[in-house]
């Protein structure tokens, strides 16, 4: 590490939002804060100005100054980080930081997870990616983003919800409380929802999976049919990780650490809880160097 470095900064960028943490260097958290997506596959300058706007807000908490960036050491998980020629372009960009190391947002939850140690991550928030690193290799399942990829994660859950409303608004399928708090959302326009798609983000598809918890509470029928759909998703990626190798998995993200009661009981009884989060991850990755691609 740089020898000038007096900061560690971690970064978790997903689909909806990024969060950075700045610390010390003896670890003390010294301001926190939470910007827009950080999705790199959305936009390299689009997720670099959520990380800078993301950091700027944690070094006003932490009472530093702009000519205290170049002090910093910043960890980076961010989605995305997989496609070669999306990182290679993020990580061309000008930064005014002392150093930046990038890799996955997955990677970061796992080394977080696991304390920087080896272990199996399924995270699964707008989107989801499974992990499991052994002996210095990343096995991955999944993760290749929305809309071919990310079963289980929330944008696709929204996605396929939106198609079972438009089936339930052409009566082929019956209506339920669930649809009609979704037609709503549109006042009751199906060229509104079929205009809105032509533009919607992850994030925008994944808006209505809190609804789809709530519903699903409450009896409805398409919403338990949905969060079905997402535990069959989460437990096929969570046997491919077993598959190569993983004995206990940490389920992490916001649609990960609510499907635990829809998952069947061998799968649960693999589930391992959290030693920390990805920004504890991306903080690791600050204090050395883990990018994903050589540089």
């Amino acid at each position: 590490m740089l020898s000038h470095v007096q900061y560690y900064v971690g970064v978790d960028g997903g689909g909806t939002s990024c969060r950075a943490r700045i610390c010390d260097l003896n670890g003390n958290t010294l301001g926190e804060a939470k910007t827009g997506s950080a999705n790199i596959l959305l936009g390299g300058d689009i997720a670099m100005a959520s990380i800078q706007d993301a950091i700027a807000t944690a070094a006003a908490q932490a009472q530093l100054l702009p000519s205290d960036f170049q002090l910093m050491s910043v960890g980076l998980a961010l989605a995305g980080a997989e496609q070669k020629s999306a990182w290679y372009a993020f990580m061309a960009q000008p930064h005014p930081y002392a150093t930046v190391t990038l890799n996955t947002d997955a990677y970061g939850a796992c080394l977080g997870a696991w304390n920087g140690n080896d272990g199996a991550i399924l995270i699964a928030g707008t989107g989801s990616c499974g992990i499991f690193l052994h002996h210095g290799e990343q096995h991955i399942v999944g993760g290749r983003e929305f809309p071919i990829s990310d079963q289980g994660g929330g944008a696709v859950m929204g996605l396929r919800l939106i198609q079972q409303v438009l089936l339930s608004a052409d009566g082929i399928i019956p209506q339920t409380a669930l649809s009609q708090h979704v037609l709503t959302h549109f006042n009751h326009d199906i060229d509104a929802i079929v205009s809105w798609s032509k533009t919607a983000r992850p994030c925008d598809y994944g808006q209505f999976s809190p609804a789809i918890f709530s519903y699903a509470s409450e009896g409805d029928e398409l919403a338990i049919s949905m969060l079905q759909q997402t535990a069959s998703d989460i437990s096929m990626l969570m046997n491919a990780l077993i598959h190569r190798g993983a004995d206990k998995i940490c389920l992490m993200g916001s649609i990960a650490e609510r499907i635990y009661a829809w998952l069947a009981p061998p799968l649960q009884h693999r589930i391992a809880t959290p030693q920390g989060d990805a920004m504890d991850g991306a903080i690791a990755m600050a204090k050395s160097s883990h990018n994903l691609y050589p540089l």
